[in-house]
């Protein structure tokens, strides 16, 4: 069982940005479980491959979120998975969103 997460390492919580060539202004930026460093995969999935590895104490933007595999972290057991940017994604388990389920659209 891998450790799935993934942030950006912007200091504010809010920031606009680009996404498949969408700006999206205002994204809210959501901390990582304190003391996980949380892999960072190309799809939903832990079979997906591993993009990067994201550091102590990062906040990462959520664009969308997909359904995918099944992940037990810190904040529960969730099949969500939140896109962090474009052909990046961390499982919702280890996302502080402060709710069990969608806090963005659904991607797709």
């Amino acid at each position: 069982m891998g450790v799935d997460k993934a942030v950006d390492e912007a200091s504010g919580s809010r920031a606009g940005a680009e996404l498949d060539g969408v700006t999206t202004m205002s994204v809210v930026r959501y901390p990582i479980a304190p003391g996980y460093r949380v892999n960072v995969r190309s799809g939903p999935g832990t079979q997906y491959r591993i993009v990067r590895t994201l550091g102590l104490d990062v906040r990462v933007p959520i664009y969308c979120q997909t359904p995918g595999e099944w992940i037990s972290g810190p904040y529960g057991t969730t099949n969500l998975w939140d896109n962090i940017a474009s052909g990046e994604f961390v499982s919702d388990a280890y996302v502080n969103t402060g709710n069990d389920g969608y806090v963005a659209k659904r991607c797709g």
